[in-house]
């Protein structure tokens, strides 16, 4: 029997960066979880960003945000875990002097950015309802920090490669997409995550099933025996999966949690 359900968000049940869930998911959700299956929403999105998303339900599900950094279900977080200080400092020092680069630093509330691209901050805060605050030097942030994204509008795996070959032995370092790079503590991934609520809540990976799309659902996928690529998944994930859904746009995700 199935007890528990994971599922990315971006890119594998709304378009990647943009778009509303279809609120048929929300029911199908709360019709799971009348037979005793939980639902956690498992993005590199921050939490609060999840919860708006999943506003009608969102009391209903877990939140799994920043990669598996932060654990929580509303109103609180349940397990965080936080990225060394000295090494995020020295990351934005990097960063700066990469004029194609963004760099987003995430507290467990908000995100940072001492971007002055206003539109980019629009795009954060309207699209994907993070939480964000600009400020005039992020070196001067006091806060945890669970997280570090490096922005490109595109191809940013290849144009940060060498940011990536320089901190990948003391960061988790995933690509998200065409557009993110996320680091977070080497400890963190949606994986971890994922086992973190099975080992609470008593369900084995066999009693679990997951969806997702990029290669930072890989390690969740591994912890599912019901795991799902949906059809525009990268080849990697494809691979990793043992089952494959339908496209993000035609509902993959939401057809296979008719079928339960």
């Amino acid at each position: 029997m199935i007890k528990l359900i994971a599922s990315d968000i971006d890119g594998t049940l709304v378009p990647d960066g943009a778009g509303e869930i279809n609120p048929e998911i929300y029911r199908e959700i709360l019709r799971l979880r009348g037979k005793g299956i939980q639902f956690a929403a498992a993005s590199g999105r921050q939490w609060v960003s999840i919860e708006r998303l999943f506003e009608p339900i969102k009391e209903k599900i877990f939140y799994i945000s920043d990669n598996g950094a932060y654990i929580g279900c509303h109103p609180r977080n349940l397990f965080l875990t936080a990225i060394d200080r000295d090494i995020v400092m020295e990351m934005v020092d990097d960063v700066r002097k990469r004029p194609d680069l963004d760099i987003m630093i995430s507290g467990p509330n908000v995100v940072y950015l001492e971007t002055d691209n206003e539109e980019f901050c629009r795009w954060l805060t309207d699209s994907y309802r993070f939480q964000v605050k600009q400020v005039k030097d992020l070196k001067q942030v006091e806060d945890r920090f669970i997280k570090v994204s490096v922005y490109k509008a595109e191809n940013v795996e290849e144009a940060a490669r060498d940011i990536r070959e320089k901190y990948q032995d003391r960061l988790k370092i995933t690509i998200a997409g065409d557009m993110w790079m996320d680091c977070m503590a080497v400890s963190v991934n949606k994986g971890q995550a994922i086992q973190t609520l099975q080992e609470c809540l008593e369900i084995l990976p066999e009693e679990t099933m997951a969806f997702g799309d990029q290669l930072n659902d890989i390690e969740m996928l591994n912890r599912a025996y019901y795991s799902f690529a949906i059809g525009n998944a990268r080849p990697e994930v494809k691979e990793a999966a043992r089952f494959q859904a339908d496209t993000n746009v035609n509902d993959g995700v939401l057809k296979i949690l008719r079928l339960l």
